[in-house]
């Protein structure tokens, strides 16, 4: 299972690569009703000794974790007898998303037989295939095939994939986006349209991945927010609202800002104007200032500054050995020929 960041950027490395060898690419994200709620625990038990070895004192504790939960429901002010819980995890605790990738662990069996890229985040699931435009019908057909199969799994093991909010997007190119039909998709009894735009852990992905749709939302909401400091500014300190700005803005800013890097400035200069309302407004300058010395005095890095020192963590993790092998496999090192 990939940590948020990771699976996100991954996503788009996978698709990048895809796009640099001319190549279209389907993209479906799997949609889960339910799903802390539906596990087995009689399956989930059966599953821990058999494929990972959980055995004795450990196994009795996960055990004794699940067990002796009871539920009612009050209707009226009437309150039902309770009735024992032999299915779900605890949702919101800390090992609800580990509980719930062990017992949906088959899947990784399942999609590489389809010859599908995969990324999983606890209850998200993304697969990938790519192929030449002209054989774009085919990987439609492939993908209709495979999630058939994750459907069918998920239906023994008792979890229901939700057809109706499953999203498909086709990922390429301008120029070979005009050249495919992408007509809708039948999963089961539902038919799933392709969109132009997905959510995925965060992030909305676009058909050529100009990420266009993903700054529009932030900033959109980075705005919203702003204009509600505004609002209480005079209330606050200069140490209270940067720590506000910092929790609130920045932070959204920084989430998985390496999926941004090669995008053109006149793309990045719409968050470098979030960055800059938001240092006047710590700050309490007019919008005619200039926000440089601004960010400087605050000790902020531009957002195109802050895009870079993200890549060059994962490099450094890449060549410490540090980056987690589904990621680091695909990257490349370069080594410059020697110059005389």
């Amino acid at each position: 299972m990939c940590d948020v960041l990771d699976a996100t950027f991954l996503e788009v490395l996978i698709s990048s690569l895809s796009l640099d060898c001319r190549l279209a690419s389907v993209t479906a994200f799997l949609d889960l009703s339910a799903a802390f709620g539906t596990i087995d625990h009689s399956i989930l038990l059966q599953r821990l000794p058999a494929v990972f070895g959980i055995q004795s004192i450990a196994l009795r504790w996960i055990e004794s974790y699940l067990s002796g939960r009871t539920q009612a429901v009050m209707v009226g002010g009437v309150l039902s007898q309770p009735v024992p819980l032999l299915f779900g995890v605890p949702q919101g605790s800390v090992l609800g998303p580990l509980l719930f990738s062990l017992y949906t662990q088959p899947l990784s069996l399942i999609l590489p037989k389809n010859n599908f890229d995969y990324h999983k985040y606890a209850d998200d699931t993304e697969l990938q295939k790519a192929a030449q435009p002209s054989d774009f019908s085919s990987l439609c057909q492939d993908t209709t095939v495979c999630v058939a199969d994750v459907k069918s799994w998920m239906d023994s093991n008792k979890l229901k994939l939700n057809e109706d909010k499953t999203e498909l997007l086709a990922i390429a190119d301008r120029l070979r986006l005009s050249q495919i039909e992408t007509t809708p998709l039948t999963f089961g009894s539902s038919k799933v349209p392709f969109t132009s735009s997905a959510k995925y852990l965060g992030v909305y992905l676009d058909q050529n991945l100009s990420m266009e749709a993903q700054i529009s939302s932030l900033c959109r909401t980075c705005f919203l927010h702003l204009r509600k400091i505004s609002s209480i500014r005079q209330f606050l300190s200069t140490e209270s609202t940067s720590q506000l700005v910092s929790s609130m803005i920045l932070s959204r800013l920084d989430y998985c800002n390496s999926t941004l890097s090669g995008l053109p400035s006149t793309s990045l200069n719409r968050l470098q104007k979030v960055q800059n309302q938001a240092a006047r407004l710590v700050l309490r300058k007019r919008k005619t200032d200039r926000a440089t010395p601004l960010l400087r005095e605050l000790h902020w890095l531009p957002v195109a500054s802050r895009i870079q020192y993200k890549i060059c963590t994962l490099a450094f993790r890449h060549f410490e050995g540090t980056l987690p092998v589904y990621l680091s496999s695909k990257l490349v090192s370069y080594s410059p020929l020697p110059t005389f």
